[in-house]
């Protein structure tokens, strides 16, 4: 085999599930049409959840460096803001920044992990057998064929690798259309924000850079134009005289754009060594910032379970659970996009049902709710039957400050920096460190610790083992009869063969 991997696809969904199979020292490669990441800002968001799992790469400081954190979100670009500065967690904002820079750091990352990235290259076919995966592309060179054990496509919502796959990609078509463009509005005041929804249709800008504004419009007499009519400048100013009443004064577009509504789902997100991720496996009304954040967070969901089969230590489970977790999660996603898109669309009845929604938001709780699903913060896994029965199993783990053996204090996503499983003991037990085998457990991190700052769930934990993916995959209770022979049989079934 040449590779480990064959990821298809290099944008951020495909170079951060790259990343993660090379940091655990899997051999992968990245197959790439476009010549260099994307010049243009596409996805202007990054969630919460999505940045809290990037801490856990120690990406942060890089992150913060080129983004602007934004407290709020949007729900159908309702009046009322959802509120994410309630979070309880430090990534309690949305970081605005470019896809164009955001491709640029993971591809940076990428490379330094070792990822074998192949530009201007032409996936023309793939095929699997008993053993593995065979790639037929095309590339600077002329054609020719790459193998592996497995292989991710990442390629967006055409996917050739789930149509060669048999995979059927169910759903409806789009039923309407916006348009979007980064353009230069030089008599709108800087750095202001505009968002409008009335009879007419609906119309969103807010600030890209210094000169470029992204503008959104929701034209109700050009909703019905197919997605792939290209739209023109004067198309755009013509649709926010007619939605707003004022173009600011329009003018150099550095990126303009047609979506629409489509809603699909591939019925599986794998068959055999072929795994989906990101666009090619849903397709959705591209609102409230949610599908490049749900693609990054399924890169990561998958990407340390392919490791741990290659690397042989993965449970024969392991790699079915990544359709078993991901799809009801991309399912929740499909159903909260369909929702704005009724919001979003001027049918009689909608503004006065905008109306009421956005009162609804002002309560707190209803705030709240909505905030969660955005943010990603309400995912979490079914707890493993198998594992004894704990409130924290399957659910997200949220950063803890720990205070280790030594009496120095320790904020917990540092330690998941080498994607890595971390065992976390928090019980002081003098005997845990000679009843673990670590030899046989050496891709887990043991941690001896107490919590500094109470976590709520926390408060009465043993020991407890956190993925990779920053996902609790089981705890377990002082109240535990025998919790060290509960913690080696909780490593048997989440970190050995078999």
């Amino acid at each position: 085999m040449n590779y480990g991997v064959i990821v298809v696809g290099g944008g951020p969904v495909g170079l951060m599930v790259a990343s993660e199979l090379a940091l655990a020292n899997v051999k992968v490669c990245l197959l790439e049409r476009l010549q260099e990441t994307t010049p243009y800002s596409r996805a202007l968001t990054i969630h919460p959840r999505t940045l809290e799992i990037l801490d856990m790469r120690g990406m942060t400081p890089e992150l913060l460096e080129r983004g602007r954190p934004i407290p709020r979100g949007h729900f159908a670009g309702l009046p009322t803001p959802l509120d994410f500065s309630i979070l309880d967690s430090a990534s309690n904002y949305t970081l605005f920044l470019a896809q164009s820079e955001t491709e640029k750091l993971l591809e940076e990352r990428a490379k330094v992990l070792g990822v074998a990235i192949f530009r201007e290259t032409e996936v023309k076919s793939i095929r699997q057998h008993d053993e593995g995966v065979e790639v037929t592309a095309i590339g600077a060179e002329g054609e020719y064929r790459l193998t592996a054990e497995y292989a991710v496509g990442a390629d967006g919502g055409g996917s050739l690798v789930r149509k060669q796959l048999g995979i059927a990609f169910l759903g409806t078509d789009a039923t309407f259309t916006g348009m979007l463009g980064d353009v230069k509005l030089p008599d709108l005041e800087p750095g202001k924000t505009v968002s409008q929804f009335t009879e007419q249709g609906g119309i969103m800008i807010v600030p890209v850079t210094e000169h470029i504004y992204r503008v959104i419009v929701f034209d109700n007499e050009r909703m019905a134009i197919a997605k792939d009519e290209p739209v023109t400048l004067d198309e755009l100013k013509s649709s926010m005289l007619r939605v707003y009443g004022q173009d600011f004064g329009i003018r150099e577009a550095q990126w303009l754009s047609r979506f629409g509504n489509a809603t699909r789902q591939a019925e599986h997100f794998s068959k055999n060594r072929v795994f989906l991720a990101g666009d090619a496996a849903h397709i959705h009304l591209p609102a409230g910032g949610q599908g490049m954040n749900v693609g990054l967070q399924e890169a990561v969901n998958l990407g340390w379970k392919l490791a741990a089969k290659l690397n042989g230590w993965a449970p024969d489970w392991l790699l079915d659970s990544y359709h078993e977790e991901r799809y009801p999660v991309s399912t929740a996603l499909l159903r909260n996009t369909e929702a704005q898109a009724l919001l979003i669309r001027q049918l009689p009845g909608v503004m006065e049902l905008r109306k009421l929604m956005a009162s609804l938001l002002q309560i707190p709780e209803a705030n709240a709710l909505l905030s969660d699903q955005i943010s990603a913060f309400n995912v979490g896994y079914a707890p493993d039957p198998h594992s004894p029965s704990h409130a924290l199993n399957g659910r997200r783990f949220s950063e803890l400050t720990l205070r280790l053996e030594s009496g120095s204090l320790l904020k917990s996503y540092k330690l998941m920096h080498a994607g890595s499983y971390v065992l976390l003991h928090l019980a002081g037990d003098s005997q845990f460190g000679e009843l673990v085998d670590w030899e046989k457990y050496g891709h887990v991190e043991g941690v001896q610790a107490s919590i500094a700052e109470a976590g709520t769930g926390w408060e009465n934990v043993h020991t407890a083992l956190i993925r990779p993916d920053g996902y609790i995959a089981w705890a377990i209770d002082r109240t535990e009869t025998a919790p060290l022979e509960a913690v080696n049989a909780g490593l048997a079934r989440w970190c050995e063969p078999g």
